[in-house]
């Protein structure tokens, strides 16, 4: 005999989960949902609708709990519960600004810090309201700020401090300060700041930048990793004007942390990090002369998964838009040979962005034994397979120009074959 499944009333429902609610509260418009659905609804993902109705929230931070609804549900669960239905426990209150606040004065105390810090981002993971109270908490940002900073300063007795007391000062050595700024880092990455956020945060101290470069300088591996995904955050709403003065050793560092292959996310995040700062000021020059070029270059030859690959490659077309590195690029035996195989090989991005790489050193560093290697490796053939393939418009209107820029050149040489030089019409 089959057992029927247990059917549950439909109210009983998350109408965005889809599953039974633990901690119902109720929005202005009337429609109820489980907490962490609408609170990631609202505050993670910024709508400022009811899911349902649409109707725009006239407050936001107004979600009443539905005690009578959570009761009912909690009962029919004990009710169901021979058909395997757990009764699920009674949902913490989110917590307020004081618990906050009071977590806040615990973690200065010297034996404190890391077992408070701890606690705080336990209760941020809680809630996504309780991400967006420490978010807004401005002593508790700078305080995570301090303890990142006074690992990084050589000096802990110079008396720049805004919220350590003498004795916290005294705790900020060795081990204690290790596990100390690893968990600030690891809450700051936790909280997934606003744009807003993260605006504030660089406002109220100026030198966040290079305190993180400080800890990317460090041997830690997670200690560097949770600074570069903290730095991507921070490119994405850094003026022009901050782009453009940032330092070489930022740079720098950015760049170790591909070579020493932190970890797979972190490589990655380094690589963003490089695309967003690329195109502003001498930051390609200062990747450049960081070794960036070589690097991928060698990266690249050893394989790499498709999203690496899309990354490196489009660093490398922004690196070889400065002469510096195109320079970088030609000195490397491999590097024209690797871009043209990069072609149809990884995904349409990475095609577009090798004839991207291929049409900045043909245009502006082409030299007769560069031309004679793009014959003789294969990438003229290539160039004219863009052509006929399904490629985007904008990699056959670059290997077009390609072509037609070295056109006699390449028509002239034995080493093109008949069927190539036939096809020239079509270029010229």
């Amino acid at each position: 005999m089959e057992v029927s499944p247990v059917e549950i009333p439909p109210y009983f429902l998350c109408p965005i989960s889809l599953e039974i609610m633990r901690d119902p509260v109720t929005l202005s418009t009337g429609m109820t949902y489980d907490r962490s659905s609408i609170e990631r609804w609202i505050f993670s993902d910024k709508h400022q609708t009811c899911p349902v109705t649409n109707q725009q929230l006239t407050d936001p931070d107004l979600i009443t709990p539905n005690h009578t609804l959570r009761r009912l549900i909690q009962a029919w669960c004990v009710s169901h519960a021979s058909d395997g239905i757990e009764r699920f426990p009674t949902p913490k209150p989110p917590i307020n600004k004081s618990q906050i606040v009071s977590l806040l004065e615990e973690a200065k105390k010297p034996h404190n810090t890391v077992l408070s810090l701890r606690k705080l981002r336990g209760l941020t993971l809680e809630a996504e309201r309780n991400k967006r109270l420490v978010e807004e908490c401005t002593e508790v940002m700078d305080f995570l700020i301090l303890i990142i900073r006074d690992y990084t300063l050589e000096d802990k007795t110079n008396g720049d401090h805004l919220l350590y007391d003498e004795e916290v000062l005294e705790s900020a050595s060795g081990i204690a300060t290790t596990s100390a700024c690893e968990e600030a880092l690891n809450l700051l990455n936790s909280l997934k700041l606003s744009d807003q956020g993260w605006i504030r945060v660089l406002e109220r101290n100026g030198d966040f930048i290079d305190i993180l470069t400080g800890i990317m300088a460090k041997l830690n591996y997670q200690s560097r990793a949770h600074a570069v995904f903290l730095l991507k955050s921070l490119v994405q709403v850094m003026s022009p004007a901050r782009m453009i003065l940032v330092r070489s050793d930022l740079v720098h560092e950015v760049v170790r942390i591909i070579q020493d292959q932190v970890s797979s996310k972190a490589m990655k995040t380094a690589l963003q990090v490089l695309c967003r700062l690329g195109p502003w000021g001498r930051n390609r020059v200062k990747a450049v002369e960081a070794g960036m070029v070589q690097l991928l270059i060698d990266m690249l030859l050893d394989g790499q998964d498709k999203k690496t690959s899309e990354l490196m490659l489009f660093v490398l077309e922004q690196l070889c838009r400065c002469s510096e590195g195109r320079s970088q690029f030609i000195l490397h035996g491999a590097g024209i040979a690797l871009v043209s195989k990069k072609i149809f090989r990884v995904s349409n991005v990475a095609t577009e962005s090798s004839v991207r790489i291929l049409h900045l050193v043909a245009k502006y560093s082409a030299s007769p034994v560069i031309l004679q290697d793009m014959l003789q490796l294969g990438v003229v053939a290539k160039l004219f397979m863009v052509l006929q393939m399904d490629c985007s418009a904008k990699a056959r209107e670059k290997a077009k120009e390609i072509l037609s820029l070295h056109c006699r050149v390449w028509r002239a040489s034995p080493c093109l074959s008949p069927q190539l030089k036939a096809y020239y019409p079509v270029v010229n």
